[in-house]
């Protein structure tokens, strides 16, 4: 065999350029329309058709249905989605990864990418160097662009020459004409190569290469392609392995329906292959089973022209090379006719098989514990989704989650001062608050960690000033908690103490109480929709943060005078007005999130 160890590493470099490219011109698309994608996200929450529709046009964009999917479930994870809600969107996103396929087979062999490709980057790099971020966004998504089919074309150039190892060719010829199981077995090696570079895309324009040069059957060709949807399944499947149940049913839910699908399609597979090499012929790209059977004549009749014809020494405008680019153009029409056949006509059929596909995947992975079901905030400790600008929706979220704890820690505090100190209630409710602290302190560092990995990868200038909003917030909202906790540590030095709160104390800490308690309940109200919020809302925040103060101010005015008229005692004024102090710094981290908000999202107010 000629076929080198060299030649499989430049072949793997090769997939890995074309991988990359992906990578850079699906983040500068983000980049450039972060905005934008986030916005999607609320459509996925509105029924089955509109998730079918984001997970078509998400993963179109980001040219990976892997990375979609991978996404989806880094969302179900987090509760952000429904598993009803996810098997919408994973099944879109099927269909969507076929606008590469079809980007590649008008582009890969149409026109001549590679004389296009410098010239492309040196256009991106121009404006790489604008000073407006879109512009310079859009200046990485023609790089990505140009490494993409410059991949394209690098694979085209070490994908293993069958016709010249006759070793190899022989195997394949053997298991070629099996029928049936020769269309189960190069069903199982697209299967096995998507599943080691992780792409489908790359495993259709592998097969699209190895077709065009006439080295397998257009049969055998949309076997491979067909494998390839169950091996795309095998990222999420990763992804989920360190979230919660219902992660790891929205990845065994992907799993299920490539799966049936590429089922029926096999039981019908030799019409179906045909339909569409008719389909390819009707719409005037000529018929795709012609060219191996064109190439494999020649090399009967006509050996010489066929080594020439594989060792590219035949002149350019050589009537059998007008032939063969011809007979390319529709081989490459045929197998994106059928990969996007295949896939339209499954969603067609499981669209309305969601709720079953529900209950099916919820009895393929049971509850192990009731705590499952819960929120889990490990998925923030593991990879990030696949699209950068969408981790902040998701970290917005889990913001919310983390106010919505800690304001719990606000009504905890108010329940311990009217618990008798020293009783098992007062040291349980104590014991919770001090756990709660500790939760929030664990959560800071989780999302803090989080949102810093957010900042290394591709972000928009926006999106990087939301980071540092969303860190600045998450300082706040600790500070918060570690109020409440003092509190907890006030009670515990006035129990020591053995000094005794008078109900005119206990009035004046309720009424400073109820304050506090409706400015948290403005402040998750504005986290929940930072990109909604009116600036009337906003103005209440900073009037009850108004009536804190004046409400602090008027109780420190008058512990002096009660101390004098003896209406309590001298160290019961410290601890009573320790706990006012405290209750006031609450607001003020409060309203610093406010800030925060009107600062940071300015341009969403309305």
């Amino acid at each position: 065999m000629d076929y080198s160890i060299l030649d499989f590493l430049g072949l793997l470099g090769a997939v890995g350029l074309f991988l990359y490219g992906m990578k850079v011109m699906s983040e500068g698309l983000q980049k450039a329309a972060g905005d934008r994608l986030r916005n999607i996200l609320g459509a996925m929450t509105r029924n089955r058709f509109s998730g079918l529709l984001t997970g078509i046009v998400i993963t179109a964009l980001i040219q990976s249905s892997s990375a979609s999917t991978v996404m989806v479930v880094s969302f179900v994870n987090a509760g952000l989605m429904t598993l009803a809600q996810s098997m919408a969107v994973i099944m879109g996103a099927n269909v969507g990864t076929t606008f590469t396929a079809w980007i590649i087979a008008i582009f890969g062999f149409k026109v001549n990418i590679s004389a296009m490709v410098l010239p492309l980057i040196a256009l991106a790099v121009v404006l790489l160097f604008m000073k407006k971020s879109r512009t310079r966004s859009m200046g990485e998504f023609l790089i990505g662009f140009a490494f993409l089919f410059m991949g394209l074309d690098m694979i085209s150039t070490y994908v293993p020459d069958l016709q010249s190892n006759p070793e190899m060719f022989a195997v394949l010829k053997q298991y070629s004409s099996m029928g049936v199981a020769s269309v189960l077995l190069f069903t199982f090696v697209g299967l096995v190569l998507t599943m080691v570079i992780q792409s489908s895309a790359a495993t259709f324009a592998i097969t699209l290469i190895m077709c065009s040069k006439g080295w397998i059957t257009f049969e055998l060709a949309c076997a491979l392609v067909l494998g390839s949807n169950i091996g795309t399944t095998i990222t999420p499947l990763l992804a989920s392995m360190s979230g919660n149940v219902a992660a790891k049913r929205a990845a065994m839910g992907h799993l299920l329906f490539n799966l049936l699908g590429t089922l029926w399609c096999i039981c019908i597979f030799i019409p179906f292959s045909q339909f569409n090499a008719w389909l390819t012929e009707a719409l005037g790209m000529g018929n795709p089973d012609d060219l191996f059977a064109f190439v494999n004549g020649l090399e009967q009749t006509d050996p010489d022209l066929y080594n020439h014809l594989f060792d590219n020494s035949l002149p350019a405008g050589h009537d059998v090379m007008s032939r063969i680019a011809a007979m390319q153009l529709s081989v490459s029409f045929g197998l994106s006719m059928f990969h996007t056949t295949f896939n339209i006509v499954n969603v067609t059929i499981m669209i309305w098989l969601t709720k079953l596909y529900v209950k099916i995947v919820e009895r393929l992975v049971p509850n192990k514990h009731k705590e499952d079901e819960e929120f889990n905030l490990k998925f923030i400790g593991g990879g990030l989704v696949g699209a950068s600008e969408l981790n902040l929706a998701q970290a917005e979220k889990e913001i919310v989650v983390y106010a919505q704890r800690v304001g719990r820690m606000v009504e905890m505090g108010q329940q311990l001062i009217h618990t008798e100190e020293g009783s098992e209630e007062f040291n349980r409710l104590l014991s919770r608050l001090e756990k709660y602290e500790d939760i929030s302190d664990r959560m800071e560092l989780e999302i803090a960690n989080y949102l810093y990995r957010c900042s290394e990868g591709r972000l928009s200038n926006e999106g990087k000033l939301r980071v540092a909003a969303m860190l600045s917030i998450i300082s706040e909202i600790e500070s918060i908690a570690d109020s409440c906790l003092g509190i907890g540590k006030i009670l515990l030095r006035k129990t020591q103490n053995a000094t005794e709160f008078t109900p005119e104390i206990y009035a004046n800490i309720d009424a400073m109480y109820v304050y506090v308690k409706e400015a948290t309940d403005m402040m998750l109200a504005e986290l929940g929709s930072v990109e909604t919020i009116s600036e009337k809302e906003l103005i209440k925040s900073y009037n009850k943060e108004r009536e804190i103060n004046n409400m602090r101010n008027l109780l420190r005015t008058a512990n002096p005078e009660n101390i004098n008229a003896k209406r309590y005692s001298y160290q019961a004024g410290i601890y009573y007005m320790d706990i006012i102090s405290d209750l006031e710094r609450t607001g003020d981290y409060i309203i610093n999130v406010v800030d925060t908000i009107r600062e940071q999202f300015r341009r969403h107010i309305v």
